[in-house]
């Protein structure tokens, strides 16, 4: 299934679609940095350094069968402002444009869960209509990389439409409810420092904000967290490379102190003992990347590309079930893995 990937950044999303026996031909992407990263893993197909508004699909009419991406999540993050339709970094308008030049016959768009939540809600029903509108038949759902493999609690919006069938979403695949518990960034990291770590010195916050958890809350300088050695970490930030870099607590400081806090104690001071923040290298481990591929640009671009990207390994879980269902459940060489009773789960329509 010949495939077109918008806003692909480094090409997390490309790397499990490939995998999972997809054929992407071209992809979009207007920074120069992921782009080149993106050819390092995948020279042949054709790179459109370019604005997304410049670029005619039509050309692709008739020839490619599947539309992927994550257009810039920044309008509807609950970091940002959620201007929606008014940001002028809003380039669903351009998807949408896009699926109507190529018509596909099927499509997976990414974004963040803020789009489906509060201020943005209905310009995220309109979109659906317009969706709908174009002749797909449409399915939703806020999923967690965490439940899929990925050792990293990413939440994610995803849209899948088909003119032909309404495809579902995989059952989590690790978690509760299956046979695989979640898996520890730590685990998958193993014990040696790998890459540069960034010299942002973490220290006790003045004021610290307790959570439940010794590695949540606002107990540190910055919006790192410590790593959780017995789970996934918290999604890796694109503002990674500084003081929002998670750490690593190699003394073991961080329940120690989160008990002092609980039972009343006084902040601490000074920088915390043994803390690394994580490298992009250790980033990109966790993001599931190839752990052979390099990044281009500056170390500030590496991070921001990491933390951009879907996971790779997600991405394949995800296309791997798209492949079988718009397949009809025929097996082929460059799909393997996937068992004919794979089971799966169904989000309800918001239309």
């Amino acid at each position: 299934m010949k495939t077109v990937d918008l806003f692909s950044g480094p090409g997390g999303l490309s790397i499990g679609l490939r995998r999972a026996g997809f054929d992407v031909t071209a992809c979009v992407e207007f920074k120069r940095d992921a782009i080149a990263t993106y050819a390092r893993h995948h020279s042949e197909a054709t790179h459109y350094n370019n604005d997304v508004r410049e670029i005619d699909f039509t050309q692709y009419r008739g020839s490619v069968d599947f539309v992927a991406g994550g257009p810039p999540c920044q309008p509807f993050s609950i970091g940002g402002l959620r201007k929606t339709s008014e940001d002028s970094r809003d380039m669903l308008p351009e998807y949408l444009r896009c699926l109507s030049e190529i018509k596909p016959s099927a499509f997976l768009m990414e974004n963040v869960p803020g789009l489906a939540q509060k201020r943005a809600r209905p310009y995220f029903d309109s979109l659906l209509a317009r969706m709908s509108g174009l002749g797909y038949k449409l399915n939703w759902a806020v999923l967690s990389s965490a439940d899929y493999g990925v050792p990293q609690k990413r939440r994610r919006l995803f849209i899948l439409g088909s003119k032909t069938t309404q495809l579902r979403f995989p059952a989590p695949t690790h978690g509760p409810g299956t046979e695989r518990d979640h898996l520890s960034a730590l685990t998958v990291l193993g014990p040696e420092s790998i890459g540069e770590a960034p010299n942002s010195p973490v220290k006790y916050a003045k004021y610290p904000d307790l959570r439940p958890s010794p590695y949540a809350g606002h107990i540190y300088n910055g919006g790192g967290r410590p790593l959780d050695p017995n789970g996934p970490c918290h999604t890796i930030l694109a503002s990674s490379g500084g003081y929002k870099t998670h750490w690593i607590d190699r003394e073991g400081i961080a329940p120690k102190y989160h008990a002092h806090l609980k039972s009343g104690g006084e902040p601490w001071e000074g920088e915390v003992p043994g803390a690394k923040r994580l490298s992009v290298e250790e980033c990109a481990i966790i993001q599931t990347f190839p752990r052979d591929l390099e990044f281009a640009g500056s170390r500030s671009s590496q991070y921001t590309q990491v933390g951009d990207a879907v996971p790779p390994d997600f991405a394949f879980v995800l296309a791997r079930s798209i492949y079988f269902q718009l397949n009809g459940g025929v097996r082929s060489e460059s799909f393997p893995v996937l068992e004919p009773d794979i089971e799966m789960i169904q989000c309800d329509l918001a239309l």
